[in-house]
């Protein structure tokens, strides 16, 4: 895997490097101790410097994430970089609505709470309230966020997406998309409207193709290209599985541990870590421009690089079939 290849995402002018940097850890944690301080804002711009020195030019970004701190930092980290190199996505549906009136930290925000809001303003706002964040005056990908989570299909296809599809139309933005972490309903809004990008959370990795069938077929004829979001399933695939681990943002099930356990067996006796096997597995899908791992470190980020370039012999995969842990048909590097 090359991961700084730039792959286009249709006409629409855009590329993406076959690895990004996705900023959800970046954000921090709104609950967490010293969530301001200086440590954790700090060693998100050098995560972010990092990645750019070492060629990674898609960042992913959203509101959400830290609750405006994720777009702070990534903004903050990219100024003075070659704007015309980058390919930055946020997201909207989701407005940050202050808590309190007093600017805090190095981000210069005060406490915000996250509602919400699919309505064509609600999407314009978050757009322009996103740009300030990020201190640039475009996103070349904007996304809807979390219908999925929501429970608001209804009102992604009658007011968000269409709003999505007039800024695009306006050329306020050049691709449009969703983020979700369920295929299905993403699968509907694919189909209905004409898409370009797709951030897919957790659904097609190493450990679960549960989306291979139906959904990145779809996506190949629609010409919609997908980001695969959380590659490492929320950490069961980057954790000693000794210990406890997530997935899907809980507490691992004993089944899914098994399952990466036995990955990683089958890594470990071709040589391969576990982590290299699941960057590199996903990319190998035509629908499948680039793989988003998150890091909440200078050192994971050095060990995404790194694993991401790792040799990987092709045993591995027919290893893999063998022991029906990958869905048959899937494609392999």
């Amino acid at each position: 895997m090359d991961p700084f290849e730039r792959v286009p995402i249709g006409d629409t002018g855009v590329t993406v490097t076959r690895l990004g940097l996705g900023s959800a850890p970046l954000g921090g944690n709104k609950a967490a101790d010293g969530l301001y301080g200086g440590a954790v804002f700090d060693e998100s711009l050098r995560i972010v410097d990092r990645a750019y020195e070492a060629g990674v030019r898609y960042f992913d970004t959203a509101p959400l994430y830290g609750w405006g701190k994720s777009e702070v930092r990534v903004g903050t980290a990219l100024v003075g970089r070659d704007r015309d190199s980058l390919t930055i996505s946020t997201k909207a549906g989701r407005l940050l609505k202050p808590v309190s009136d007093e600017p805090r930290g190095p981000e210069n925000l005060p406490e915000l709470d996250a509602v919400f809001d699919y309505t064509r303003d609600g999407i314009r706002r978050s757009l322009d309230e996103s740009l300030v964040r990020l201190n640039t005056d475009q996103v070349e990908i904007l996304m809807l966020h979390d219908a999925d989570q929501g429970g608001l299909e209804k009102e992604g296809f009658e007011t968000a997406l269409p709003a999505l599809v007039e800024l695009r139309e306006e050329g306020v933005v050049k691709a449009i998309g969703c983020g979700m972490n369920e295929w299905e309903m993403t699968a509907r809004f694919v189909r209905a409207f004409d898409l370009d990008f797709v951030l897919l959370a957790g659904r097609y990795t190493l450990l679960e193709q549960g989306a291979l069938d139906e959904f990145l077929p779809l996506c190949v004829e629609r010409g919609v290209k997908i980001a695969v979001g959380g590659p490492y399933n929320s950490g069961v695939l980057a954790r000693d599985l000794d210990k406890p681990v997530s997935y899907n943002y809980d507490i691992a099930p004993q089944s899914v541990i098994d399952r990466a356990k036995a990955l990683g067996a089958v890594c470990q006796r071709n040589g391969v870590d576990l982590k290299a096997a699941a960057l590199q597995f996903v990319v190998a899908h035509p629908a499948v421009a680039t793989v988003i791992p998150g890091a909440t470190t200078l050192d994971e980020l050095e060990q995404n690089l790194q694993m991401a370039q790792a040799p990987i012999p092709p045993a591995l995969w027919d290893d893999l079939r063998a022991e029906n842990l990958i869905h048959p048909d899937a494609p392999t590097p």
